[in-house]
């Protein structure tokens, strides 16, 4: 079926790519150049239009101001919000707005055609109910991860192909981020889908137990083996074995970890002869493995047997563009496990609050929220009111009455502007004369203004003018707090390109992640 597809955008460099984008995936493109062009082209078209693809920023009607006046005419097609400004307010707004989605110019061919088939998808029925029936299974494909963004769209991309062969797979990222997930759709997309699928928490399991419960053990083996084990490495014989948190791994158990990868054989406890074994390896770890390898809790030669395919999964604060798809789908899913008479809709305002949340727990914790918000749920739409608990946390949703002031600014820290002051000024701020021995002038500066949080000084301890690398790796630290991780928008302010910024936070030794554990 050929869907129609209206292109709201006053640049035409913008409208003739997304046209060829649009006509690349067998839609049909339709365009306009601003909001009110499309209003008028929505009377008085006859065609149906399935999704819309708007630009925010625009002449004689803007792209909020479009959507609102669509929804008010009772117009419910999906619309997708193209923002070049990437700040999470314009993408609240737009959310609370009706958006179904949102983009971040310059956006790929690859990112629009996947967040078009997710809005078109939303006006399938068979769809809907597929995703009610989908309860939770051991069996997951690649068509079963809910996602838009350009970072997931890379991670499914090199899922797909190690899935068609035997290579070990490491899979990096946060807890939540649904590391399992991607392993059971590696194991669906190649030629082991209808072989045992076994899972083991290597973080989970006592020190003193974890070789027995990979490799097994003999009757009599040890005091307590009254019987004979069969190890999980002999379970998943012929299919995948999944190791999570492989970073918990005890030494003395890497080694024979070791030689089951290498050569394909396993020693059961109190065994007299090794055994083969034909199983697949997939590990997680939320853990830097080299750093762990670094100070000696991670055997080097099993680090380099493992991680022969890395797969790093990016936490959910970096591609928000997933969150709405993933809170509709959560909240189908748990409509129908709950036997609910009607499927919950997600409403714009829920929408809005959930994307402007940096859910620290990722989707699981999402999950978690959504669930919790269809059991106590009154109507037939989640609202902001059943997220009490993520609505705490997000100090614009914290009170209707709160305005934008400094409570508004992001999560429990309040930003005060950088101050440079010369070596003396902050003395003579306080009226004193200049003192001879040249103080620290970061000191006088934070004495002067104690509010001043956050200072930059230009001179150093011993009044002289600091290292430009010094200062530009101060600032980046402070930009990545102030803007709370958001990558585009910390490379945007700070006049550079994501990938320098990427190149100079490796350079600094810099995790994007500290400032947010600072701010939490």
């Amino acid at each position: 079926m050929i869907a129609q597809i209206l292109v709201v955008d006053d640049d035409p460099i913008q409208r003739r790519l997304l046209k060829n984008a649009v006509e690349r995936h067998g839609h049909a493109a339709h365009l306009a150049e601003n909001g009110r062009a499309a209003l008028e082209f929505l009377k008085r078209s006859r065609s149906e239009i399935n999704v819309i693809v708007l630009d925010l920023m625009m002449p004689e009607m803007d792209g909020l101001t479009f959507l609102e006046t669509i929804r008010g005419m009772g117009v419910e097609t999906p619309v997708i919000v193209q923002t070049g400004q990437g700040s999470i307010e314009s993408v609240v707004q737009a959310m609370r707005a009706g958006a179904f989605d949102f983009v971040v110019k310059p956006v790929s061919p690859e990112r629009i055609a996947a967040s078009i088939s997710n809005a078109l998808k939303l006006d399938q029925r068979e769809g809907r109910n597929r995703a009610g029936r989908r309860v939770r299974s051991s069996s997951v494909n690649f068509t079963d991860i809910v996602s838009a963004s350009t970072e997931m769209l890379r991670v499914i991309d090199l899922a797909r192909r190690a899935s068609q062969s035997s290579i070990p797979v490491v899979l990096e990222g946060e807890s939540g981020v649904g590391k399992e997930l991607i392993a059971r759709a590696i194991q669906s997309g190649g030629d082991r889908a209808a072989k045992p699928f076994i899972t083991v928490n290597c973080g989970a399991i006592p020190h003193n137990l974890v070789e027995s419960i990979l490799f097994g053990h003999e009757k009599g083996a040890f005091t307590g083996a009254t019987e004979r084990h069969t190890g999980k490495f002999v379970e998943a014989d012929g299919g995948t074995l999944f190791l999570d948190e492989i970073g918990d791994l005890p030494l003395e158990v890497q080694v024979k970890l070791l030689r089951a990868v290498q050569q394909g054989e396993i020693e059961t406890v109190g065994a007299a002869k090794v055994q083969k074994v034909n199983v697949r390896l997939i590990s997680a770890t939320n853990k830097d493995l080299i750093e762990e390898v670094r100070a000696g809790r991670f055997r080097e030669d099993l680090y380099y047997r493992l991680n022969v395919f890395p797969i790093t999964i990016p936490a959910l604060r970096r591609r928000k563009e997933d969150i709405p798809h993933l809170a509709r789908v959560f909240a189908e899913r748990f409509s129908f496990e709950q036997k609910l008479p009607k499927m919950l809709s997600v409403g714009a305002g829920a929408l809005a609050l959930l994307t402007a949340y940096d859910w620290p727990g990722n989707i699981r914790q999402l999950e978690n929220a959504v669930f919790r918000a269809v059991v106590l749920a009154e109507g037939d739409e989640l609202t902001e009111a059943d997220f009490p608990q993520i609505a705490a946390q997000v100090p614009e949703f914290r009170s209707a009455e709160l305005s934008a002031t400094e409570e508004d600014i992001a999560p429990s820290v309040r930003y005060e502007p950088v101050i440079t002051l010369p070596l003396d000024a902050a003395a003579r701020e306080r009226g004193e004369p200049p003192r001879p021995d040249r103080p620290d002038p970061r000191a006088l500066l934070a004495a002067a203004y104690p509010s001043a949080e956050n200072v930059i000084s230009s001179t150093d301890q011993a009044g002289e003018v600091r290292k430009l690398a010094d200062v530009e790796e101060e600032l980046i630290r402070f930009a990545l707090k102030f803007y709370r991780g958001q990558m585009s928008q910390v490379a945007r302010k700070l006049g550079i390109g994501r990938s320098t910024l990427y190149r100079k936070l490796k350079d600094y030794g810099i995790d994007p992640d500290d400032p947010l554990k600072e701010a939490a």
